[in-house]
């Protein structure tokens, strides 16, 4: 006797996969800046970011609050920035991002988008600050400006990727 053909419906969530793929797809993102590029200024969207930041919007009740730490930890030792940065910037973000569904029950996609880009902003500069200590340094905020506005619209694109890899994930 043959077995009906499950569709994704019928189907149930596995467990393991149900877990893995959010904190799996965050660690791909950040392993997308070990791969060699030539930029004369940063340009590079932080892709760790970005996947977290489509999950935490996607499903708030996925993550608890202490997930960014080994998450930012991860991204810390791949990107090169100092340690701690991300960790400090990504559990900062969770905890705006906690207050402002609190504040704010319904939501649609371009306040995600607004949301998103303010705290893709606040990361960047956040990592900016964190990388460049002291007053003498001089931040290039004008550089800094173009890798924000690249990531702020390349962020729906990682929010697909992120509804795709949830509608996959069970």
């Amino acid at each position: 006797m043959r077995r009906p053909v499950a569709t994704a419906i019928a189907r149930s969530a596995t467990p393991g996969r149900s877990l893995w793929i959010p904190a799996v797809s965050i660690m791909a993102g950040s392993c997308m800046t070990i791969f060699p590029h030539i930029f004369v200024m940063p340009l590079l969207p932080p892709f760790g970011f970005l996947m977290l930041l489509g999950w935490r919007l996607l499903r708030p009740e996925l993550f608890r609050i202490w997930a960014p730490v080994p998450l930012g930890l991860f991204d810390d030792l791949l990107s090169g920035q100092p340690l701690g940065s991300a960790m400090l910037l990504w559990t900062l973000c969770f905890l705006a991002l906690d207050m402002v569904d609190r504040r704010m029950l319904w939501r649609d996609f371009r306040q995600d988008w607004i949301i998103g880009t303010a705290m893709i902003a606040g990361v960047i500069m956040g990592g900016a600050v964190i990388a460049w200590p002291g007053p003498s340094a001089g931040l290039p905020f004008i550089a800094l400006g173009a890798q924000v506005a690249l990531s702020a619209a390349m962020f729906p694109l990682v929010t697909r990727i992120v509804a795709r890899l949830d509608s996959w994930r069970g």
